[in-house]
């Protein structure tokens, strides 16, 4: 598979197998696909069909049995751990369903704690961390602790928190699954929002007809294979 910059992902007969007991599991098994700069992508399936364990592999978080993943063509398979670590902070923010937000912290902190881990400069944090928080459209309330927020306003600090390194691709695991209907929808609203900006999306969901709304592209798995892509919609 060549490597090509318009590409934001591609995995090349990538395969992810664990062993369970006597059972050799195929989590993600022979898959190859090529997700363009800029698309929105739904990735689809019934739980165990190996969407999750696929968007780990492109998040880096997890390294494939065999096969290649590469991410604005670097191949994550390659790098150490420190340079994988790096890579995710500057190109790749991760949004999963459970919102994973410091209960101690304000919002503000929350979202800034990226960039106090990567060290950025003071001054540029700051910057960083308002422009996070508008786009998610939060502003009013940066001193609110996660208890204070609804689910809706938790998820939308998770979001900000994975823009503040301004990544040029986002991936999300089922970002509306803990959320009520209308809520989900407006989380829907700012990713398409967020798309029409330039980001890569990939977004895991087992919500067929709000994928089918939101997305430019679906793809199915079952048993840790692709059964069908629907190319760009």
């Amino acid at each position: 598979m060549t490597n090509n910059k318009a590409m934001a992902i591609q995995s090349d007969r990538v395969a992810r197998h664990y062993q369970m007991g006597e059972t050799l599991v195929r989590a993600v098994d022979d898959v190859s696909v090529e997700i363009r700069a800029g698309e929105f992508v739904a990735l689809l399936g019934s739980s165990g069909s190996g969407k999750s364990t696929l968007l780990n592999l492109m998040a880096g978080l997890d390294r494939p049995t065999s096969g290649a993943i590469f991410a604005e063509g670097r191949n994550l398979a390659e790098m150490r751990s420190e340079e994988l670590a790096k890579h995710r902070s500057h190109t790749i923010g991760i949004v999963f369903q459970a919102f994973n937000l410091l209960p101690r912290m304000t919002l503000e902190e929350n979202v800034e704690l990226p960039l106090r881990l990567a060290e950025v400069d003071h001054e540029e944090r700051k910057a960083r961390v308002r422009e996070a928080i508008e786009r998610v459209h939060l502003t009013a309330r940066l001193t609110h602790r996660p208890s204070e927020l609804s689910g809706g306003e938790q998820q939308r600090t998770a979001l900000a928190r994975a823009l503040v390194n301004r990544p040029s691709i986002l991936l999300a695991d089922e970002p509306t699954g803990n959320l009520d209907s209308s809520t989900g929808e407006e989380i829907m609203h700012l990713l398409d929002e967020i798309n029409k900006t330039g980001m890569t999306i990939v977004m895991v969901t087992h919500e067929r007809p709000r994928a089918e709304r939101f997305a430019r592209r679906i793809i199915v798995m079952s048993d840790g294979k692709i059964v069908s892509d629907g190319g760009v919609l």
